[in-house]
């Protein structure tokens, strides 16, 4: 389950950075490539920025729930399978320990 959960964040990420990478900071980016100065097409500049946009934010929220999801995931099977437990009970003796048995 962790690995699909992996596989998602990796995917989330290269069209996170692929959405943002079409996108110009000044406004110009993939939607002055569309037709950014005509006003009556059908893709125009303004529904072309709404939908990077919405596209952008949709895959930050996605990549932000599949960490916590991962997250969530890798916790509970620590809890589950803890080596450390039994440990404890077997470690050797100290030095001052073995001397006050001479």
């Amino acid at each position: 389950m962790s690995n699909f959960l992996i596989i998602l964040i990796i995917i989330t990420c290269v069209l996170l950075l692929l959405i943002v990478l079409a996108q110009n900071p000044k406004g110009g980016g993939l939607s002055s490539a569309f037709g950014g100065g005509g006003g009556n097409q059908i893709m125009g500049a303004k529904k072309t920025t709404d939908f990077l946009e919405k596209t952008t934010w949709t895959l930050v929220i996605a990549l932000i729930i599949l960490s916590l999801a991962t997250n969530y995931i890798a916790i509970s099977k620590s809890k589950k399978s803890n080596p450390i437990k039994g440990i404890e009970n077997t470690l050797p003796a100290t030095n001052n320990q073995s001397q006050s048995a001479q």
